[in-house]
Formats: C-alpha cells, structure tokens, sequence
C-alpha cells in the first residue's frame, strides 16, 4: 500500500505504516512544487548570486564563494564530511521513518533539490533499501546532519545498507534493485541532509507507541482499583467536571468504563477514601494524556514543516537563508513526554505495592498463600523500582544543554537525538512496569473470586490467564513478566478489551 506525500498531510499512523512496510509515492502536486523550486535555483546560479552551500562553503566556511562546477562537487564533500556518526545501527523501522519524513520535507517544493533525486531517494525507501545509520552523531541543529549524511551516502552508491537482511555497500544495494546512483547538483547535499528527520521519525514511532502504552496502563490501573475494592465516588463524572482538565476527565471515563458492573467494587468496604495513589489516578494521569496530545501536536508540525536551510519561494522569488532545521521544539517536546510516561510507572508500582502489602488490600502478602517458604510477587516490584530508578535518571531534560560547534558559528543546539533516544527507553521501561502490575493484578484478582470484576477488566484478566496462570507456588518470575509484557507490546491485551467494551478514548466524550 503507498502512502502519498505532499510535505503537508503526513500522519503519525502513516509513518509507522511506511516503518513497517508501506511504500510512499508523491502527489502530481508535489512533483508540480518542486519542479518549480529547482527551476528557480537554476535561475538564482545563473545570475552568479551568492547563495548559502550553493554557491558559497557552509557552516563557518559561509563567506567563501565558490564557482558552479565546484559547487556541484560541495555537494558530494558535503555529504562526506557529515557521514560522522557512531554506536548503534538504527533499526530499520527508525530509518525508514527518517526516510519518509525527509522525501516529505522535500516535496513541500522549498529545499531546491531535483525531482528525480527525490524520486530516487524514494525508490531507496520503496524497494526495501535500509541505508546502515548509526545511533548517535547529531546535536539536533542543523538537524540531523551526520545520520542523514548516512542515508545519502548509500543514495550516492555509497555507504552500507541492508537488502533482504544482508549488509552489503550502498553501491551494491541500488544496483540489486537497478536503481542508478545520484549524482548529486548543486543544493541535493544539503536538500538531504540538512533536517531533523532522523528525530522526528523516530519521534512518531515512539508517539504511535505511547498512545498504546497510555490506554493499557489505563486497563491495569483500573485492575487495581476494582481489586482493592476502591471507594467509586472519586471517579464520579461531577467531580473532573469541576476541574475541566481534559485529560483527567478522560481517565475517569476510561476508569468507570472498564470496572463497569464489578461485583469486587460493589461489596462495601467501609472506607471513606483511599490514599492518593488509587483516589488521584485521574488527576496523576490526566497530565501524561494532556502533554501526549501536545507533543503529538508538535511532532504533526514538524513532520510537515520545511526543515531545511537555505529555502526558496519561487512564487514570490525569494531565497532565504535561515534556521528552520534547529529542533528545539522537538527536542523539548520528546523531553516533556519523557517526563509524562515515565509518571506513568510512577503511579503503576505505587498500585502494585498497595496489592503486595497485606495491611493496604486485605489479600494475601505479595498475593501468595504460604507465606515464609513463598515469597510471590514480591521481586516483581523489586523490577519495578530498578525500571522506575533509572527513568529517573533518564528524565533529565537533554535540551538544556549546549555545545557550541562549527568554529561558534553553530553557537547554539538542542541535544534532541539524545532527548528521542532517553523517551525510548523510558518507553520501554514502563511497559514491563505496566506488565507488573497486570501479573499482580490478575494473581489479585483470583484471591477475589467468586466475585466479579468490572466487565473490561474481566477481559484483561481472562487474556493474562491465557498466557500466564495462577501462581500457587513461587516459580521464576521472569517468564511471566515477559509473557505479559508482550501483551502490552502487542497491542492484544488493549484490543481484546477494546473489542469487549468499545475503544478507549484519550480525549473526553460526550
């Protein structure tokens, strides 16, 4: 299935489609807009003006003017000289991310680059081409420099690159495919290399997964709630209403929909409250779901924002040199859901300790019977606070740092690849946190019958005893934690309640 870019209407669905497999084409629109730029371009170099890594060097090397021909060999070095990266090789998911998200950049028609390079950068990407990129590199202004430099290396018949999972050099790649190499013109070194794709690629993949991690936290939390029989009053819909924060609001919806005709939860419990961590769960989750939908906001801008420097607008004539490839704002995006999704863990093993500890759920200690020649559940929390431990550490904004490059002429950048690669693994992280405390939950739940949960968490219940069964006495824990883990992966625990009682919803209904 293709996807058809035009460098305004990209979506974060979209991305993880092309990610997994979709292949791109461009609208006769786009071909239209940047047949028109680079027809623009040419005129600009055949009046002799001084045009920024055209006809001038780049970076501190900006004031040095050099001739047509060797304008077009700039072209080459420059993608050279910025192939400078290292660590890890990028999955190919990320990459082809990167990919896409730079052919759109470039078919919004200001970067200047031809439409056959462009079209055969894409058929790089459509014949299953993945360029070998390494992780780190980039300081996030201008852009990505040295793992876009990586993809256009192989698009010069150059670089490594990955065809039906053997590595192999670029220039054997293109000619497996029969794909010709670029010879890159005056800007194409630039026009591929000089954006922020690699961290907004890669950003959607993470934003795609964030909404699937969100929602089943939703499902374990309300595991929690109804197996601790939590007092229902602090989800009534007048309470969220008196405080319309739209996130808050929407967990408390998501919460009475999926602990709906508990049984557990109708059994009085004779408490008045309970402790902040089940009363407050809408108003400690309501903020991660209100800044997912604002760096979801910023991440759909810059997907389809000019990233790239110089720009030319040839309907107005005009070529500007400027700085649309700093990613401050993906950067400080990406920092901020860091800091969002990692509260979720926080919340979720505060939940799972309160099903652990006796005096607070009323079960059996760390939800075994047995006690002192069983231990239970009791490591899985240990995990727990090992994951939450280190998301502590990679919840330091990375943006706030600094590091002048360039000779000072690159004075000010954004550290972003380093906020997308600490999000990830926080990511990462909390799904096993939240795969805890499902394992928990459900091994609660048993300790509950005959009575009946919720009419959604009874699903996730009855998913979990598909994979993982009743623990009557301890065993290595780590299977578990996995099998459940992949679960919330997956996506089969979120689908099977959704398929139950409807799709949960990140934003207030009604």
């Amino acid at each position: 299935m293709a996807v058809h870019i035009d460098g305004e209407n990209l979506t974060i669905e979209q991305v993880h489609a092309v990610a997994h497999g979709d292949t791109i084409a461009l609208t006769d629109d786009a071909k239209g807009k940047v047949q028109r730029c680079r027809e623009f371009v040419q005129r600009m170099v055949d009046s002799g003006a001084a045009i920024y890594g055209v006809t001038t060097g780049i970076g501190e090397f900006a004031r040095i003017r050099v001739s047509q021909e060797q304008g077009e060999e700039l072209q080459r070095r420059i993608i050279y000289s910025h192939a400078a990266s290292t660590g890890d090789v990028q999955p190919p998911e990320v990459v082809r991310a990167a990919m896409l998200c730079r052919a759109n950049t470039l078919a919004k028609g200001f970067s200047g680059v031809r439409l056959e390079t462009l079209q055969t950068y894409i058929e790089i990407l459509n014949r299953g081409i993945v360029p070998v990129v390494y992780e780190k590199g980039s300081v996030g202004t201008s852009g990505d420099l040295s793992p876009l430099a990586q993809l256009a290396m192989v698009a010069l018949g150059e670089g490594e690159a990955f065809y039906e999972g053997e590595r192999m050099p670029g220039g054997e790649a293109l000619r497996r495919v029969g794909l010709e190499p670029i010879v890159p013109s005056f800007k194409e070194g630039l026009g591929l290399i000089n954006g922020a794709q690699m961290m907004t690629g890669e950003s959607a993949l993470i934003l795609y997964d964030t909404e699937r991690l969100i929602k089943t936290a939703l499902i374990a939390m309300a595991m929690t709630l109804d197996v601790l029989k939590a007092v229902p009053k602090a989800y009534h819909p007048r309470i969220h209403e008196s405080r319309p924060f739209a996130g808050q609001i929407a967990v408390a919806q998501n919460l009475r929909r999926l602990f709906a005709d508990s049984e557990i939860m109708a059994d009085p419990s004779g408490k008045v409250q309970d402790g902040y961590s089940m009363r407050c769960t809408p108003q400690v989750i309501g903020p991660t779901i209100d800044a997912y939908h604002y760096v979801r906001e910023q991440i759909l801008t810059e997907m389809n924002a000019a990233s790239d420097n110089p720009l030319f607008f040839p309907d107005e004539e005009l070529y500007l040199a400027a700085g649309n490839f700093h990613a401050q704002s993906t950067a400080m995006a990406m920092d901020f859901l860091a800091i969002a999704v990692a509260e979720l863990a926080g919340l979720s093993e505060r939940h799972t300790n309160r099903m652990l500890n006796p005096v607070l759920s009323g079960l059996p200690d760390f939800l075994i019977e047995g006690r002192g020649v069983n231990s239970g559940l009791m490591v899985a929390q240990y995990t727990q606070a090992a994951l939450i431990g280190e998301n502590k550490v990679l919840c330091h904004p990375a943006v706030v740092d600094s590091i002048s490059v360039s000779a000072d002429q690159e004075d000010h950048v954004n550290m972003g690849p380093v906020s997308v690669r600490k999000c990830k693994e926080i990511v990462k992280n909390v799904s096993t946190v939240i795969a805890i405390q499902l394992l928990c939950g459900a091994q609660a739940l048993d300790f509950r019958k005959p009575q009946k949960p919720g009419k959604g968490v009874a699903v996730a219940y009855e998913t979990i005893r598909e994979r993982v069964p009743f623990m009557e006495n301890d065993r290595a824990l780590y299977p578990d934690i996995e099998r459940v883990g992949e679960l919330v992966r997956s996506r089969e625990l979120l689908d099977a309640v959704e398929s139950a009682i409807g799709p949960l919803s990140l934003a207030p209904e009604g």
